[in-house]
């Protein structure tokens, strides 16, 4: 074991392989409930995406860990599940049916990037900045889910306002416990994290679940478990119709696009950032079994699909494990045995409410906007592009519109410049893509 994971080769133990991904899992543990709770609003079964979420898990993470050798684990991404539920169920239409047909052919579209000698300079084609942009814009879009899903955010005759009380139907204010209880549990995380506690969204889930007890919120109903409720989920996803909704075959072409070019940015600056930050790229500043390693998301993500969840990704709370030492993919087989024991986790998720999930939510949202500082504010040929971006994703309640708005807005200023040389092709591709499927809009091919 030690020989094949190369454990002592890379200066680590079995001890701190198995303290990193143990670490890590916590760390990422947050995924169990909160996946289920944004997938099941499109009619999925909640457990059956709990049990897709820690098999798909499990298996991504054990592909990583056997074929590339490195500390990742992986996950249905967050960002992503938003992106299945808002944009393409709700926002285009799909059912979550062709919504996993869609995820599949994202996934084998990526994998088919993953496996070409192309692949770096595919990655390396989308500007940096717009890369930075879509992480900070998806981490606002789920902020703003957490605040809509327990009414902190209403909208009021069309106003967006802050709301601590709720009308109800006998037109009688009522406290908004979900929403105090949210912004309790938003505190203790945020202290948590503050203090640098390892696992502190997973921990600041479970005492904000325990709070809401008296407050009502949380309750418990016994719930019937077995294995075969992964059927509600597994190879349902349905290629049937694809093409019929608005924008037809184009609305189908963005939807997949933007599902593998997310998961590749997501999984890409993972991967790269947190080996560099610990010393684990070579000379050339390239990780050693990277592709390896996007060839396993790849997999997981097709895997996911057919046995029910959106699309899987590389966790960034992988560098909490590497921190702690893990330097190979032992630390991801803990990590792939901690997700398979979750799935008995099952008959007890229903407790956690939606008030202990939406600070998860706010927080993971916190983590990415950082993305917004590897955009240079002060030169407008970036600051438009990626302020649309940004802006459009929440305003919009689309991912996909917020990357149609900043490639289409970033193609259109560089040409205008007499720059239109340093617009990467691809970048041209994705926003003719968008551009046809907005003038489109009904009409179906």
């Amino acid at each position: 074991m030690d020989k094949f994971f190369k454990i002592s080769e890379r200066g680590s133990s079995f001890r701190a392989e198995i303290v990193g991904g143990v670490t890590t899992f916590f760390a990422m543990a947050y995924i169990i409930f909160v996946n289920p709770g944004l997938l099941s609003q499109t009619g999925m079964d909640f457990n059956a995406v709990l049990l897709a979420t820690c098999i798909s898990a499990a298996i991504g993470t054990a592909l990583t860990g056997l074929m590339a050798n490195v500390p990742f684990a992986q996950a249905p991404g967050m960002g992503l599940n938003a992106f299945f539920t808002y944009t393409i169920c709700f926002g285009m239409g799909y059912t979550w049916q062709q919504g996993l047909a869609i995820v599949l052919l994202s996934g084998i579209l990526f994998l088919i990037v993953a496996v070409s000698p192309l692949r770096s300079k595919i990655i390396a084609s989308i500007p940096g900045f717009l890369k930075n942009a879509i992480s900070a814009g998806i981490g606002l879009f789920i902020a703003f889910i957490g605040l809509l899903n327990v009414s902190l955010i209403s909208f009021s005759g069309g106003v967006p306002a802050l709301q601590f009380s709720l009308v109800g139907e006998d037109g009688l204010k009522t406290m908004n416990a979900a929403g105090i209880l949210t912004i309790i549990g938003l505190l203790i995380t945020a202290i948590l994290l503050a203090y640098k506690v390892k696992g502190a969204i997973f921990i600041g889930i479970i005492i904000t679940t325990i709070i809401g007890i008296p407050m009502g919120q949380t309750v418990y109903t016994p719930q019937a478990f077995s294995f075969s409720l992964l059927g509600e989920t597994f190879g349902k996803l349905s290629f049937t119709g694809l093409t019929a909704v608005d924008g037809g075959i184009v609305a189908l072409l963005t939807a997949v696009i933007s599902f593998a070019l997310v998961d590749c940015f997501d999984t890409v600056g993972t991967l790269i950032g947190t080996a560099t930050n610990a010393g684990m790229t070579d000379k050339n500043g390239n990780l050693p079994g990277g592709d390896r390693a996007l060839i396993a998301d790849a997999i997981a993500t097709c895997v996911g699909a057919v046995i029910g969840t959106s699309t899987v990704t590389t966790f960034v709370e992988s560098s909490t494990g590497i921190a702690e030492g893990a330097r190979t993919g032992f630390s991801s087989l803990v990590v792939s045995v901690l997700f398979l024991l979750s799935c008995f986790a099952a008959p007890v998720a229903h407790v956690v409410p939606s008030a202990a999930t939406a600070p998860a939510l706010i927080i993971v949202g916190v983590l990415m906007l950082k993305g917004a500082t590897g955009v240079n504010w002060s030169d407008f040929e970036e600051a438009c592009p990626a302020f649309l971006i940004i802006a459009m994703m929440p305003f919009a309640y689309s991912i996909s519109d917020g990357i149609g708005f900043g490639f289409i807005s970033y193609s259109i200023i560089k040409v205008a410049r007499g720059k239109a040389k340093e617009v990467p092709v691809l970048v041209y591709i994705i926003s003719i893509l968008f551009v046809l499927k907005y003038i489109l809009g009904n009409i179906n091919l």
